[in-house]
């Protein structure tokens, strides 16, 4: 077996088996379009826009209806002017009604407006925190993506590990039965082939319960199989005062302290207008019967229909302080609310610089573990060509194998790491949803 062929094998890994591939633009779309958190999110924000439209704002009238009837009997008896004396017994009235009252508010102080303005801001607020929800999620998806994509990788190399100790072990037989050494090569060779299948039985165990991880994520049947994109491209260019910029304007977080700071610029101004009278306009319709046999009354019947209408003031010139106490309360939380937004700052701010130097460490580490790998695999093709003229020992080449397969598997790590790094940089600088993965 070539070893050029085996390490190209380790790079390709399952990508020679595309036919169930879950691509990473897959993956997204299944995972905005199914994801349990994200439908919930976009449930809350749905909620907050109708909340935020003018049915819910106060500015429409109100309208309501009533109606109602009366029946009575009761005995009457009453003395008529010229002194006659006249009496009644079980005499029916009937009362009838029915009226449409319309109520409208002209001036509330101007708490309806600012109330308005804080549901429209909240509406945001809410679709900001869905947003976040999505970017998070997104990052969750590719840390596990990477994760099965890592252990492809590993998996892979693992069975090439054991397809080499396999053919060692082959040629250890072949040689002791030549005599041209002991049984107890034969022994390592065979203790060898174990650990290598023990590993690489585990590891694919890790890797099978990976796959249901991110099919979970992306709320699809866990028994789904599927094989994942291992490339791994990286955004040239990147620079950390422009991700600095960027997250001023875009990061999800710092929106939201913004959207925050107004929501409590309108509850301040809602609680001077407490001190604002409240004028309201009612009007209403109505239509009345009553009906008797009493003999004594002078109607037997009498119906009326009408309109009405008014205007109507309220002020509390004073309501035992509590208006004066919702005012300075709120000032309070726009105070706090300032505070916030600048220690967010001052996070956000630390989070990139954070982030940033993970991000080029991890390149660093991923350019230092290609050469290691490139290293190791120079030592094993030397101590594979001594194996085969006996100029080496089983140990040493089993040794080499060990070395390179722990090289390759380093490198695997560190690529992955250095693009989950990446996107956290994204993310922080509110970028991670415009970028192809």
């Amino acid at each position: 077996m070539k070893l050029i062929i085996i390490i190209g094998f380790f790079l390709l890994g399952n990508n020679l088996f595309a036919q169930d591939m879950l691509t990473k633009e897959d993956a997204i779309s299944y995972t905005l379009n199914n994801n349990l958190g994200i439908k919930m999110a976009n449930n809350e924000s749905e909620i907050a826009a109708n909340n935020a439209g003018i049915l819910n704002s106060g500015y429409l009238p109100t309208l309501t209806g009533n109606g109602g009837a009366s029946i009575n009997k009761e005995d009457t008896e009453g003395e008529l002017a010229n002194g006659e004396v006249r009496s009644a017994e079980d005499v029916e009235t009937r009362r009838y009604n029915a009226s449409i009252n319309v109520n409208y508010t002209l001036f509330d102080g101007l708490g309806r407006l600012y109330n308005y303005k804080a549901l429209k801001e909240q509406s945001g607020l809410t679709e900001l925190q869905a947003r976040e929800t999505i970017e998070t999620t997104i990052l969750q998806l590719f840390s596990v993506y990477y994760e099965v994509a890592r252990l492809t990788e590993n998996t892979s190399n693992l069975k090439q590990a054991l397809a080499i100790s396999k053919d060692r072990l082959q040629r250890a037989k072949y040689q002791f039965e030549y005599g041209q050494n002991t049984g107890l090569d034969v022994l390592n060779a065979e203790v060898d082939v174990n650990t290598d299948s023990i590993n690489l039985l585990q590891q694919e165990q890790v890797l099978k319960n990976t796959k249901r991880d991110l099919n979970l994520i992306m709320n699809r049947d866990l028994s789904n199989h599927f094989v994942v994109d291992t490339l791994v491209e990286f955004i040239p260019n990147l620079v950390m005062e422009d991700i600095l910029n960027q997250a001023k304007q875009n990061n999800v977080v710092l929106l939201q302290t913004e959207k925050g700071l107004l929501i409590n610029d309108y509850s301040v101004k809602m609680a001077k207008g407490n001190f604002l009278p409240t004028i309201g306009l009612t009007g209403s319709y109505g239509w009345n019967e009553s009906s008797n046999d009493n003999p004594l009354a002078f109607t037997i019947t009498s119906t009326t229909t009408g309109l009405s209408g008014g205007v109507n003031l309220s002020w509390d010139l004073f309501d035992g302080g509590q208006s004066i106490t919702q005012l300075r309360n709120a000032k309070i939380q726009y105070e706090n609310q300032e505070l916030q937004r600048k220690q967010v700052d001052l996070t956000v701010e630390r989070d990139i610089r954070n982030a940033w130097e993970t991000y080029q460490n991890s390149l660093f580490i991923l350019e230092t573990q290609k050469k290691n790998v490139a290293t190791s695999l120079n030592n094993f093709n030397r101590t594979e060509e001594r194996y085969k003229f006996g100029t080496a020992t089983s140990l040493e080449f089993r040794q080499a194998q060990i070395n390179l397969l722990n090289a390759v598997l380093a490198k695997n790590r560190a690529k992955y790491t250095a693009k989950l790094a990446e996107l956290e940089v994204l993310q922080v600088s509110g970028q991670i949803l415009n970028f192809e993965f």
